[in-house]
């Protein structure tokens, strides 16, 4: 997820970060922490922890999709106790299961594909076949403003990426932008396109490698859709 290398956290927050809200008196156990994290700690994870929640300020809607339209994914951010929280359950769970990945096999992610990875998909183009997907909540979202919902997608199908910083290629953007349209955009019907937005972290910014996902942020969606999308599939029961 990018430099671990111990320092102080700054009394500033990261030069990119659209939302500057400096904390004027920062936690130097923030230094602490981010050697003893399960994984490496970005800057802005780093100038997080030195927060509270009360200091911290959520993303908004706009600034999700310019930050998404720039590509600028290392800047999104979880609530200082959400990272915490994140932080923590992360180290018990590699402790209880050896990694992220068994994990997710073990208790999120589809029986039917079995063992892997890797996987064997129905079909070598990423979301083309039902049963290689899965459509699930996050369960450690990043700090948003109310009424937006973070849904993680799963696929056993690879997605290309390129060789520099292991982000897509144009080819694999525009299959997983008209998966988008057509799973999550077309089911909200005229003006569904203001209301979701989707981002893949780039290889360096993945906190579990192993497994092929992007991310769908929707805003102001209704429980009973969102509850339509993440349900269970019985194609996926083993």
């Amino acid at each position: 997820m990018g430099d671990n290398a111990p320092a102080l956290p700054s009394k500033q927050p990261p030069a990119n970060d659209p939302n500057p809200n400096p904390n004027p008196n920062p936690d130097v156990n923030a230094v602490d922490e981010s050697q003893q994290s399960p994984f490496p700690l970005t800057a802005v994870d780093k100038w997080v922890l030195s927060q509270t929640d009360e200091e911290f300020k959520c993303h908004s809607w706009d600034e999700l999709r310019t930050l998404i339209q720039n590509n600028d994914l290392s800047v999104l951010k979880r609530k200082p106790s959400d990272l915490r929280r994140y932080m923590k359950w992360t180290a018990e769970t590699k402790a209880s299961y050896g990694s992220m990945t068994a994990y997710l096999l073990a208790h999120r992610l589809p029986k039917a594909w079995g063992a892997g990875p890797p996987f064997t998909p129905v079909s070598d183009v990423p979301f083309a076949d039902p049963s290689d997907y899965c459509v699930l909540l996050n369960d450690w979202p990043y700090g948003f403003e109310p009424g937006i919902t973070h849904i993680v997608v799963w696929t056993r199908t690879v997605i290309a990426t390129d060789d520099d910083k292991g982000d897509m290629t144009p080819e694999s953007r525009k299959i997983v932008d008209d998966f988008v349209k057509r799973y999550f955009v077309d089911r909200l019907g005229p003006g569904g396109e203001e209301k979701v937005l989707w981002f893949k972290n780039w290889v360096a910014l993945q906190s579990v490698r192993a497994l092929e996902h992007i991310h769908v942020l929707v805003k102001g969606v209704d429980p009973a859709v969102i509850e339509e999308w993440t349900r269970v599939r019985e194609l996926h029961k083993a």
